[in-house]
């Protein structure tokens, strides 16, 4: 078993493969899509983050049996090509999150204070010891569009600073502590001082805030994107900044961002001093990585060798115990009577089934049986013969 290991992925990951017995290969930048199917050849298992895309193309010329994205987002991965494939695809939903949060309210602050002016000014022999435009967040009101994971420990965090929340989800999302949420999104816009948005990378989101709801934000109010960076028309929020309409902006993340380490990055924000631009490290402290690291890598190791599929982002979840006697796992197509020709198979080769656990998802349907005695060579090939099966898996 061999796993490959892209972007810099924190060592921690390399330790828990090592202590499963699995060779590990790593490399710090992105790869295309060409130079990846190469680098696939004879791995099983892929780790990325943001900046590689594991399209349909390379999962079709590789043998990956799952991938991990060590970060939040998924949408470098085609999921629905990985799932028709039996690919297993993980991701780290958590465990970034007070670190992105930490990051925003630092944002915040530092733009309230006008810290990226002064500082500028001190380091050119200015000093400029003045309140004008420097306000405290106390009292200020925060709007968060996506109140998800992230979105929503930002408003615990925030309401703590004396910040007033209100929040827009799409989804039907319960309100922490005193936060409002808004029935529209113009109406979070008219009233918030701050607007952060924490929306995921689907496509229905791409170019969700353009020139409009620029325009509809109050004047002089700031302007927060740690999400997705295709979510945001940056040359429209360049314009309201120059105009003065907006007094201040923080982005971690653009439509187009730098393979690897070093390389130019071109941004429309470039060169303004009340704009805070980031690298994409919103997640980047040592304790989150440390901690995707470990979290994502124990699920790829949970896959192949017990064959849990517990937080997979596209297959059918099965926590399946870690000590199984002698397991099969049955990925499908999710039709009737596929688990009846399994039992009957499995029945006829006079196994007998200590236990079987079963789910579905969307297309697929996903069955992990123990038995009491591994089955033979004659059986497994009948199963993965079945007109239904995805993938058949027969572990110690």
């Amino acid at each position: 078993m061999k796993a490959l290991l892209l972007e810099n992925i924190h060592p921690r990951a390399h330790e828990v493969f090592a202590a499963a017995g699995i060779e590990v290969a790593t490399r710090s930048g992105a790869l295309g899509e060409d130079d990846l199917i190469e680098a696939l050849q004879g791995v099983q298992l892929l780790g990325i983050r943001s900046g590689t895309n594991l399209t349909a193309k390379v999962v079709e010329n590789s043998d990956l049996l799952a991938v991990g994205a060590f970060c939040i987002g998924t949408n470098q991965i085609d999921l629905p090509a990985t799932a028709a494939k039996g690919v297993a695809a993980f991701n780290a939903p958590y465990s970034n999150t007070r670190s992105v949060v930490e990051l925003v309210i630092a944002e915040i602050i530092a733009l309230a204070r006008r810290l990226t002016e002064k500082t500028q000014k001190m380091h050119a022999g200015v000093w400029d010891k003045s309140a004008a435009g420097s306000h405290e967040v106390r009292g200020r009101v925060l709007g968060i569009v996506g109140y998800g994971n992230i979105g929503a420990q930002l408003s615990v965090v925030a309401e703590a600073l004396g910040f007033r929340v209100i929040y827009f989800d799409t989804a039907d999302r319960l309100a922490h502590g005193n936060a409002r949420r808004m029935a529209t999104l113009e109406a979070l816009l008219a009233e918030a001082d701050v607007v952060s948005l924490h929306v995921d990378g689907r496509p229905g989101n791409a170019g969700l805030f353009g020139a409009a709801q620029l325009d509809a934000m109050k004047p002089r109010s700031l302007f927060i994107n740690a999400s997705r960076g295709m979510v945001v028309d940056d040359v429209a929020l360049r314009e309201r900044i120059l105009s003065g309409h907006i007094a201040g902006a923080a982005l971690d993340v653009f439509p187009v961002e730098p393979k690897k380490q070093g390389d130019p990055f071109e941004s429309a924000l470039r060169g303004l001093d009340n704009v805070i631009l980031t690298p994409h490290v919103g997640g980047s402290t040592q304790e989150a990585q440390e901690e995707i690291g470990g979290f994502v890598a124990g699920k790829l190791v949970s896959y192949v060798r017990a064959g849990s599929t517990a937080n997979s982002v596209n297959l059918p979840e099965v926590q399946a115990p870690a000590d199984g006697a002698h397991r099969i796992t049955h990925l499908h197509q999710n039709i009737p009577g596929v688990l009846a020709e399994i039992v009957t198979i499995i029945g006829e080769a006079g196994a007998n089934m200590l236990s079987q656990q079963l789910a579905t998802r969307g297309e697929q349907g996903y069955a992990v049986i123990d038995l009491e005695a591994p089955l033979g060579d004659e059986t497994l090939k009948q199963l993965a013969g079945l007109p239904p099966t995805i993938r058949l898996r027969s572990l110690p």
